[in-house]
């Protein structure tokens, strides 16, 4: 292993002890007039420099905390870097938020400074801000739409590092220990009210260590990412920017989802990151494109796919001529199938998120294998992953280097290491729930370890829904802006593993009763549920709601339950909570028919 991850003592010292040794080399790659064009290590090393020292000119002390929000380009990882050199924490917020969860984040991070791109994001920021406790100042990649603020007025990002330029390193840089704070990362809790989950340097830095010795099999060297997750989760945080520069990589920053292919190509990523929701939509185009051939082609795809599971699935079971016909395989499909994918891949690595097995054996049967990992933020955040040499899939792997896995007595699954955050940010209650004295982190899953030290995950102790694209959503959250509609009365949102949600609404009775009798229409419940008036009438709440919701939470579709929650029945417990797996049990095939 050519790095020296105990030596670290800061994650800025280390990008600037990788920036002297890599000088000149491309390093940040990003698109101008449509073609991708480089930033060296020294160039962006400068930049950090001049935005750190720039953000102490304005004012920005130790441990003071700048929110940034931005969408993946070289600036975010500039100013990211920046903040730390400064001595400062950085609060990465989702370019999705509404203007309320902008500032939910700004009052209970009690920023000093907010860090926005596009005009259209500092709009929604400038909104946060008039109505926020500290009323931090906005700092704008890009010229916003707007000044007008009732507190000081933005600062242009040309003018931070202008103020900045040719300034000695900070002294933070130097003397920020491993165990400092270095970011608070927000994620949703039970509540819906997202806590920030407190990451130190050493924290970021062992989950890199970690990295590198699972993929040290593989051969680092010379390699390239192509970072498209949002750099405000966790996982593209560590696993799509820090665990990089630990390795002296380059970065290309993609385009978006709807020119992930045409990147792919254009930057030959050798090790990709991503969220199953991103695989699951790889696997529907391609399938999507061989339907329109025929003849060989279409006959060679289908013999691959089924060749190769077969293969994974039943060790040795391939006949003399299977495997024969295996090898032509490999060079009219597979080689092709690398191809699309930029023609270098070593490892394709899925987390923040469960990978459905029939995404995996696709991929595998191609040749293209994913090695499933698994953790969450308040492990900064990857727990375990599989190994490229022994590929178990249905599991989410072995526990990283230094990582300790126990599972409880009622089969939760606990993590203890120096990848185990600080704690929530300003929420000591919530702490002591999740870590207890021991230093075991609590994760909410529940699991097995088999004989080999594999961890499967089989189900979830808290209610959070991780959908496909790796987001931790609220239910309850959901749900409680569902029924506080008059025309519904119970909702029970669905979505874990899947790319959006849905939900069975439950109709309130009464409002219904009145709803057919204005309507002309029969004061009948199972007559109303087949009215796709009455239907329409429901969809209407649920729009309304979608329109207070951030993207993830938005409800896609949904259905009518055929009776009430109740303790009756068995749907809700004597407290009036809903029972979700017995709901799951009676709707899960129809909630599934709607995606």
């Amino acid at each position: 292993m050519g790095t020296d991850y105990h030596a670290w003592t800061s994650l800025p010292r280390m990008f600037f002890e990788q920036a002297a040794r890599h000088g000149d080399k491309p390093f940040l790659w990003a698109k101008q007039n449509r073609r991708y064009a480089p930033l060296s290590w020294t160039e962006v090393a400068e930049r950090v420099n001049a935005f750190a020292n720039g953000l102490i000119a304005l004012g920005a002390r130790p441990g003071e905390r700048v929110m940034l929000v931005s969408e993946n380009r070289p600036e975010w990882l500039i100013a990211d870097l920046g903040i730390m050199a400064a001595g400062c924490v950085t609060v990465p917020a989702y370019v999705t938020n509404t203007v309320s969860d902008h500032l939910h984040v700004m009052n209970d991070s009690g920023s000093s400074f907010v860090v926005a791109s596009t005009a259209k994001l500092s709009f929604a920021v400038l909104k946060a801000i008039d109505q926020s406790n500290a009323m931090p100042r906005l700092i704008a990649i890009e010229q916003p739409e707007i000044s007008q603020t009732s507190g000081e007025p933005p600062v242009s990002w040309q003018e931070v590092e202008a103020l900045g330029r040719g300034a000695p390193l900070p002294l933070a840089v130097k003397n920020a220990k491993r165990d400092d704070l270095a970011c608070l990362i927000y994620t949703s809790g039970t509540g819906g009210a997202p806590k920030g989950v407190m990451l130190t340097h050493g924290n970021i830095l062992h989950n890199c260590l970690g990295a590198e010795k699972l993929l040290e099999t593989v051969g680092l060297d010379n390699e390239v990412f192509l970072s498209f997750l949002p750099l405000s989760h966790a996982y593209e945080h560590t696993a799509g920017q820090f665990f990089p520069i630990t390795i002296g990589a380059q970065i290309y920053y993609g385009e978006g989802l709807d020119k992930l292919s045409t990147n792919l190509v254009e930057a030959h990523p050798t090790i990709m990151t991503a969220v199953p929701r991103l695989y699951e939509l790889l696997r529907d185009r391609i399938l999507q494109a061989m339907e329109r051939e025929t003849g060989l082609k279409a006959h060679f795809f289908r013999q691959a796919v089924a060749l190769g599971i077969k293969a994974y699935q039943e060790p040795g079971s391939l006949s003399l001529a299977e495997r024969a016909y295996n090898r032509l395989l490999d060079a009219v499909v597979r080689r092709k199938m690398a191809d699309r994918f930029g023609g270098r891949l070593k490892a394709m690595v899925s987390g923040g998120g469960p990978l459905n097995l029939d995404v995996g054996l696709f991929f595998h049967a191609l040749g293209v294998p994913i090695l499933q990992g698994y953790g969450q933020t308040e492990a900064a955040p990857v727990v375990s992953c599989n190994p490229p040499r022994k590929v178990k899939m249905h599991t989410v792997g072995l526990a990283l280097e230094g990582v300790e896995v126990m599972i409880a007595l009622d089969g939760e699954i606990l993590v203890r290491g120096p990848l185990v955050m600080s704690g929530y940010w300003n929420n000591p209650k919530a702490t002591r729930e999740t870590i207890d004295r021991d230093g075991w982190l609590h994760t909410g899953d529940i699991g097995v370890i088999d004989h080999d030290g594999y961890i499967q995950i089989t189900d979830r102790k808290k209610d959070i829904i991780v959908n496909s694209g790796g987001d931790n959503i609220a239910p309850q959250r959901v749900e409680g802006f569902l029924t506080l509609e008059p025309e519904i009365a119970q909702a029970m949102a669905y979505g874990d593993k899947r790319p959006h949600l849905v939900a069975v609404v439950v109709p309130d009775a009464e409002y219904a009763m009145d709803w057919a009798e204005a309507n002309g229409k029969p004061k009948n419940f199972a007559k109303l549920l087949a009215d796709p008036h009455f239907e329409d009438m429901i969809r209407a709440a649920v729009n309304r709601v979608n329109a207070k919701l951030s993207n993830i939470e938005k409800v896609r579709r949904f259905l009518i339950a055929d009776a009430p929650f109740t303790v009756d029945n068995g749907l809700m417990t004597p407290t009036l909570k809903v029972k979700r797996h017995k709901i799951i049990d009676i709707y899960g095939e129809r909630l599934e028919g709607l995606y």
